[in-house]
């Protein structure tokens, strides 16, 4: 629902939580001057140029009580993006499974580059999303499989990354049930970058660009992606539980 305006119904915002480990940004020197105040606040302000008014933004952290994720902040959060790297064993077991719940039950999940090894990630997943790897200065393309996907409107294919981290296959995860972008490398490797899946009443989006260590997200077609990922995540309605599976004795439908 929403406030009626001029006789109209105006939506509600979309409401968006970054999670963001927000540990490179202040204690590594390379990656401070390419993002000073935090990867999360490039992604803000990208949601808020692609998404506007549609949109509002919190952020939260690991080193804040809960990670900044009790349990109002998490069932007043439609979509949560997640991005970690070398404190993922930190984040504490009851958070993770919080977190994935309520993706379960009707939250979008939208998981960056290394989040792949995220307690999160791997509790929706069930395997050990393990892949290749390699920070070399690799230029990236990611090409678009699915143009027809609502996470790849108005991207170019390729949308082109001077500079990367890479990401190879064979990447551990289930088949994804959508398969938007696939990257190539100039190693010559390939990886499948942009993937969804559904789980329970949830949607839950990985793309794989966004090393700290390069303006990956400072860029405007990736920007966009990580916009149309918000939005697509996005539930109608969060259940109060996750799909169970209940008796029916014979007849319970008529």
């Amino acid at each position: 629902m929403g406030d009626i305006v001029g006789g109209e119904i105006v939506p509600e915002p979309l409401r968006v939580t970054l999670w963001n480990e927000f540990i490179h940004e202040r204690k590594d020197d390379s990656v401070r001057a390419i993002y000073p105040d935090g990867m999360h606040t490039v992604w803000e302000q990208a949601l808020h140029t692609h998404l506007g008014d549609a949109v509002s933004v919190r952020s939260a952290w690991l080193e804040q009580p809960d990670h900044g994720l009790p349990a109002d902040v998490l069932e007043s959060t439609d979509v949560l993006f997640w991005w970690g790297h070398i404190a993922h064993g930190e984040v504490a077991d009851a958070v993770a499974a919080a977190v994935a719940d309520r993706v379960r039950r009707g939250m979008g999940l939208v998981a960056l580059h290394s989040a792949h090894y995220s307690k999160v990630f791997r509790l929706l997943m069930g395997t050990t999303c393990s892949l290749r790897w390699r920070s070399a200065h690799d230029r990236e393309l990611v090409w678009t499989v699915d143009p027809t996907h609502p996470v790849a409107h108005g991207v170019p294919s390729p949308i082109v990354i001077p500079e990367q981290e890479m990401y190879g296959e064979f990447f551990d995860v289930p088949p994804p049930d959508d398969l938007v972008f696939i990257s190539s490398f100039s190693g010559g490797e390939v990886f499948r970058g942009g993937c969804g899946w559904k789980r329970g009443f949830g949607r839950v989006f990985y793309f794989s660009p966004g090393d700290q260590e390069y303006p990956v997200y400072h860029h405007p077609d990736v920007q966009r992606v990580l916009a149309n990922a918000a939005s697509w995540v996005a539930p109608s309605s969060v259940r109060g539980s996750a799909y169970s599976a209940d008796h029916a004795p014979t007849g319970w439908f008529e």
